[in-house]
Parts: C-alpha cells; sequence; structure tokens
C-alpha cells in the first residue's frame, strides 16, 4: 500500500486516479444530459475543489461558464464549524442556473449557508455537484445533485484536499492512518 507522510501524519492510497477521473466523467455527462440547452455556471470553491473544477470542465461539453468563491471553515484536520467567505462572486446570477462545485461536503453547512446566500441573488437554480459526501456526518437536509463519492468520516488528502496546506498536489485519494 502506498503512502505519504505529510507533516506529522501518514496518509495511505484510498483512492486511485483512474478511478476519480471516471467518476468526474460520469458526473460530467449527467450535467450535461440535465443542463442542455441552459448554460450553466459553475461556481467552483477554493481552495480544495481546483483540481476537481478543472477535471470536470474538461468533460463539460455544453455552453457554460466558471467562476471561483474562496470560502473557509477548516484549521487542521478539524473544521470550525464556522464559514468565512474569503473572495465572493461578481456574476450577476439573476436567472442563471447554478451548479456549486465543491470538493467535501461534511456537515452541509457551508452549502447550506453558500445556498441561502445565493438565493439572494436570484438565480433559476442552485445545485451542488461534489466530488466527495460524508453521508454520516451531514447535519443539514441538502440536496447533493451531483457526486462522485460517498465516504466514510475518515480524514483525506490529496487532489486537491490539504491537511494544514499540504497534499493538494497529489493525484490519488489518501487516507489517514496515523496520527
Amino acid at each position: 500500500m502506498k503512502t505519504v507522510q505529510i507533516k506529522d501524519k501518514t496518509f495511505a492510497v484510498s483512492i486511485s486516479e483512474e478511478e476519480i477521473q471516471e467518476r468526474v466523467k460520469a458526473v460530467a455527462e449527467q450535467i450535461n444530459r440535465d443542463m442542455e440547452g441552459k448554460n450553466p455556471l459553475f461556481l467552483g470553491v477554493l481552495n480544495g475543489a481546483f483540481m476537481f473544477a478543472s477535471d470536470l470542465m474538461k468533460n463539460i461539453t455544453i455552453p457554460c461558464e466558471i467562476s471561483f468563491v474562496k470560502l473557509a471553515s477548516y484549521q487542521g484536520v478539524t473544521s470550525t464549524g464556522t464559514v468565512k467567505e474569503v473572495m465572493g462572486i461578481n456574476e450577476d446570477l439573476s436567472g442563471r442556473h447554478v451548479i456549486i462545485v465543491e470538493d467535501i461536503v461534511d456537515t452541509g453547512r457551508t452549502m447550506k449557508q453558500m445556498i441561502e446566500s445565493l438565493g439572494t441573488r436570484k438565480p433559476a437554480s442552485v445545485s451542488i455537484c461534489s466530488l466527495f459526501v460524508k453521508p454520516e456526518k451531514l447535519l443539514e437536509p441538502i440536496d447533493i445533485a451531483y457526486k462522485c463519492f460517498s465516504i466514510p468520516n475518515d480524514f483525506i488528502v490529496g487532489y486537491g484536499l490539504d491537511y494544514d496546506q499540504q497534499g493538494r498536489n497529489l493525484k490519488e485519494i489518501y487516507t489517514l492512518v496515523s496520527e
């Protein structure tokens, strides 16, 4: 089993690059069907979703646009429970079909807050597209229209996700194996 050391923690490969790409492509195909003729605005959540957003966009074949928002809710390996908007949205969302592109949904609080905030800007629809969802950790009743993986409540890094800003560049997903 391939492992990596990031600072004081050891992580082991849990999802291969090939499996990630297969799932991203399948979700993109679903979005292409669902959003045909609608010119959606993809809204990538930085920093974690940058790799996912990039690969997702490579597989989107319908007319669309992309923008980014930067939110912060993690410190080290723990969610702080508060969401802070660091970089906002400049686009006019009136009448637009918005697809939030997120790396991971665990409690759902960030997505709930983001959907409420976007709703004040009168979009035609708001959907969530997440690379990972942790169903057992969800505290908010949110609809995740597009998801690549449901995973257990483990701490993961790679493919854009980090541990204390490290490990985002890894092509696979690694799960924490030791503290």
